[in-house]
């Protein structure tokens, strides 16, 4: 009665079933068919359909349901069809897989391996665990599993497949078959060539519409999408064809991932290009407009620049963070720092502190404007030309061509002189040491004429004038005051009015400063006529007694 029971049971019970009645058409399994772990079975049953060893498929698949003398040729085409949405769908991590043989749970008769989409839902793929005659376990992949392969293979396969000699199917390199190695350099070619026809049509098109508008926008967007265009068309066709290779997990998902990080790059590319040609065209219409109010040119300019600056250190962040946030490792990276955003923070603060602050002058820099590109500065003693602005320093270039490179910080904190603030106008001076007797109003004539006539490309017209500004016990001081449109002009005209009135002065008798002394000799002994330089003079001009040697 109760051995009769435990039959009973045994026969009804899922948890085991006799490999007697497993797949009775096959006859005896191959000495290299080892079913005794689930993961000797997926590892045999790839091995073998990629190695073209079809004759071994069917000893993986639990094939009872089957006719015994259709189960050999069912099971090499239900296995090659199998391998296929293996490959395409699935991706095993073999270490995770059973290397028990009575699986990783005790008593368990079956192991899912994973999910294959089917329809609007999944399916599972899962092993059974069968008794052999010696009582060893033996898995296969299950009645259902197999039941549904064909409905796998007409979504995640194609017919094509089956008419490709399997030699195609061997993987020589990585997980790609032969057929998807051909498939990518062809798709490759294709991309590229297409990519090349569609950005010249896209831009022939775009710039017969932009002729039919007067804004000047639509040629900037052309103009920046030449070069990022082709790269975004390469990895959205390339990602789209792909789909057609049936590329495994992994292979797919690398083709993915190059695909996004080259649309990034495009992207970035296009917007880097877009602001430059903008930034370029708004400079010449702000110039244009702006005319003669060069002050307001300098400004708007200095503002586009420092503007710029900031976009595109934004674009260059953004786009980075996106192309390391695709991996996954990066991406824990980050969650470890914000979890520990505590003392992280605080370091990262202190150590980015110069470069913050740095940063925030280059800001308030652009908005309060003490400097403009353009600007004539006096910076450390070195006079020149505001050359450059960036985010974190200036380049002055000085008069002799060297460039002074300046920290943001030292114009917001140090004083310095701007001399075209305000006006680019400037007033200039050039002092004369002249003898009492000198003709004051004879050098103020000489002076408006030497403006008039070969200043006149130096002077604005605005200001000139020669005052006597100071006097001491042997000459007075004459300072020649000129007006000039920029400092440049300023200079060449102070040099030039003080060469041309030294030499008006060394034409006056009484122009050039003499030493006067009391005379020791009655002044019928004295000559009345100044002598030449004479080295015991020190270099002056002296009054000697009449009859004394030269």
């Amino acid at each position: 009665m109760h051995r009769n029971l435990i039959v009973l049971l045994l026969l009804l019970s899922p948890v085991s079933v006799l490999a007697g009645g497993l797949n009775e058409g096959l006859g005896e399994p191959p000495p290299e068919v080892d079913r005794q772990t689930p993961s000797a079975t997926v590892t045999g049953f790839l091995e073998a359909s990629h190695a073209r060893y079809m004759a071994l498929l069917p000893h993986y698949l639990w094939l009872s349901h089957l006719p015994q003398e259709q189960q050999r040729a069912e099971g090499e085409r239900l296995g090659r069809r199998l391998m296929f949405v293996l490959d395409r769908a699935m991706w095993f991590d073999f270490t995770r897989l059973g290397q028990e043989p009575h699986g990783d749970t005790p008593g368990a008769t079956s192991v899912s391996l994973g999910q294959v989409p089917l329809g609007m839902g999944t399916r599972d793929i899962r092993l059974r665990r069968v008794e052999g005659p010696d009582g060893t376990p033996i898995w296969v992949f299950s009645e259902g599993t197999v039941r549904a392969i064909d409905a796998l293979f007409e979504e995640h396969g194609s017919p094509l497949l089956e008419r490709l000699p399997s030699f195609f199917f061997v993987r020589p390199v990585w997980v790609l078959e032969l057929w998807q190695w051909l498939g990518l350099v062809l798709l490759a070619g294709a991309v590229l060539l297409a990519s090349q026809v569609l950005e010249k049509w896209a831009q022939w098109l775009g710039g017969r519409a932009a002729r039919l508008t007067k804004s000047g926008w639509d040629d900037q967007v052309l103009t920046a999408a030449r070069g990022p265009m082709r790269f975004a068309l390469v990895a959205l066709m390339g990602a789209a064809g792909s789909r057609l290779l049936l590329l495994p997990p992994p292979a797919q998902k690398a083709v993915d991932l190059g695909a996004r990080s080259l649309a990034l790059v495009s992207a970035a590319w296009f917007v880097l290009r877009f602001i430059k040609l903008s930034a370029s065209f708004i400079e010449q219409k702000v110039v244009a407009q702006a005319g003669e109010d060069v002050g307001r040119a300098r400004g708007l300019r200095t503002q586009l620049v420092v503007m710029r600056r900031i976009i595109e250190a934004a674009t260059y962040v953004i786009a980075v963070s996106l192309l390391l946030l695709q991996f996954e490792a990066v991406r824990n990276v980050g969650v470890s720092l914000l979890a520990s955003a505590g003392i992280a923070g605080l370091v990262v603060g202190l150590a980015a502190q110069k470069s913050i602050s740095t940063l925030l002058a280059g800001i308030q820099l652009s908005i309060t404007q003490p400097v403009r590109i353009g600007d004539t500065v006096i910076v450390e003693n070195e006079w020149g030309w505001i050359e450059e602005i960036t985010l974190t320093y200036v380049v002055v270039k000085v008069w002799d061509l060297r460039r002074l490179v300046v920290p943001m910080s030292h114009f917001l904190d140090k004083p310095f002189q701007n001399w075209s603030k305000v006006s680019p106008e400037i007033l200039g001076t050039a002092e004369l040491y002249v003898d009492y007797r000198t003709d004051v109003e004879a050098v103020r004539a000489e002076l408006s004429r030497i403006l008039h006539d070969e200043g006149r490309a130096l002077w604005d017209g605005k200001v000139q004038g020669l005052q006597v500004t100071g006097f001491s016990e042997r000459t007075m001081t004459l300072r020649a005051l000129v007006s000039a449109a920029d400092s440049g002009k300023a200079f060449d005209l102070r040099c030039l009015v003080r060469e041309r009135l030294i030499a008006f002065l060394q034409s006056q008798p009484a122009g050039l400063p003499v030493v006067r002394a009391e005379a020791l000799f009655p002044p019928e002994a004295v000559e009345s006529r100044t002598a030449p330089v004479l080295p015991s003079s020190g270099g002056r001009n002296v009054v000697v007694p009449k009859g004394r040697a030269e």
